[in-house]
């Protein structure tokens, strides 16, 4: 049995007609939000270095295959995802009867203004934009329809469903990479320039990818979403562990068991699929949701085992405002690029550099300047 089968209720069942857990239990997680805000504080340290010239390694994406720790991020947001759909609608499906009607309604609705809030951080400000290369995937977008998937898949799939879903994913993405040739590659090519990945992204987005981006893909692209919902699909399995009514002992021995068995099984898989953020591999799949696992376990051990908050307060208050965080901070930091001030010299310098330049990099050395930074606008 896969990990995230036997992480799942032993009921085949809909849903919304599993044994219920115990009334006396809340339906807000203490580690979730935590486990959540401790990867938003981590997203926004990550993206606003104060120079990406002087900025420690483990602080930036591997270049292509392997991994660094921030190359954990992104998939550990889409893992509390899932993570969070059954607290957020089993208690609301529970009083309206089955009725999933509004459910569906709250799920379009949110879908919608993640994509297109996504849309307006990439875009802003809107004077700017060069429409015929304006970027259209983006990390909110990609939130958007990965959760829009999780969410329809929690409501009308069994748990066993939900579990061979996201199997069939990883496994049909893998077969695609690997078999589909690519014009003027070949099958089988994963080098920035010649996966399948990226030439879907050219064909369906011409330029509307990041321009950054190695080769003419997207690292938020269209076909890579596919196994990103595996990874919140993963997090609906753990969730509903979460939500059983299991012994908090039990919950934390399959957090832990199943977090060693899929972060082993993405480290072996690597060998024949490489690891890579950008492509989203299957084995990155696997590797990144075992960490995730083990993360939450350790956390759910702290905060909802052992009650130690305290030192997670701050946490906590970023994974109950996660969007609102990262919506914020990324503006905040493009105005602050985009807003410029007049040098000694009298050259135009941004906002950003000018208080760079003044608070940090003028007495500290430039590594931990630019850590020093992305620290204090964390803070803020």
């Amino acid at each position: 049995m896969t990990a995230m089968t036997a992480m799942t209720p032993t009921s085949d069942e809909h849903p919304s007609r599993e044994a219920p857990a115990p009334q006396t239990r809340t339906e807000r997680l203490g580690s979730l939000d935590v486990f959540r805000g401790a990867t938003l504080a981590a997203m926004i340290l990550v993206n606003d270095a104060g120079d990406w010239d002087k900025t420690y390694s483990p602080l930036l994406h591997a270049e292509w295959h392997g991994w660094t720790p921030t190359d954990l991020i992104f998939p550990f947001f889409l893992f509390a995802v899932g993570v969070a759909i059954p607290y957020a609608f089993a208690g609301r499906l529970a009083r309206s009867g089955g009725d999933r009607g509004p459910l569906h309604r709250q799920i379009v609705r949110r879908a919608v203004i993640l994509f297109a809030l996504g849309l307006s951080l990439s875009w802003f400000p809107f004077y700017t934009v060069d429409w015929p290369s304006a970027r259209i995937p983006g990390v909110l977008q990609r939130i958007a329809v990965v959760y829009f998937v999780a969410a329809l898949a929690w409501l009308h799939l069994s748990a066993r469903s939900r579990a061979l879903l996201a199997l069939a994913l990883l496994a049909a993405y893998w077969l695609a990479m690997m078999l589909i040739p690519v014009p003027g590659h070949g099958a089988g090519d994963l080098s920035p320039d010649g996966n399948l990945a990226a030439w879907i992204d050219h064909v369906l987005l011409g330029h509307h990818t990041w321009k950054k981006a190695p080769g003419p893909g997207d690292p938020e692209g269209i076909l890579s979403t596919v196994p990103a919902i595996a990874t919140a699909l993963i997090g609906l399995s753990a969730g509903d562990w979460l939500r059983s009514a299991r012994t908090q002992g039990k919950k934390l021995q399959g957090l832990l068991l199943w977090g060693c068995v899929a972060t082993l099984a993405g480290l072996v898989l690597d060998r024949w699929l490489p690891i890579n953020k950008n492509l989203w591999t299957s084995s990155y799949v696997l590797f990144t949701a075992g960490m995730a696992l083990l993360l939450l376990a350790a956390i759910y051990h702290l905060v909802d085992m052992k009650h130690h908050e305290a030192w997670a307060r701050p946490f906590s208050v970023f994974g109950t405002n996660a969007i609102v965080a990262f919506f914020g901070s990324t503006l905040l930091a493009k105005i602050a690029i985009l807003t410029k001030l007049r040098a000694a010299g009298g050259a135009p310098v941004s906002l950003q550099a000018w208080l760079y330049g003044h608070l940090f990099a003028s007495w500290l050395p430039d590594y931990v300047a630019s850590l020093a930074w992305a620290l204090t606008y964390v803070a803020l």
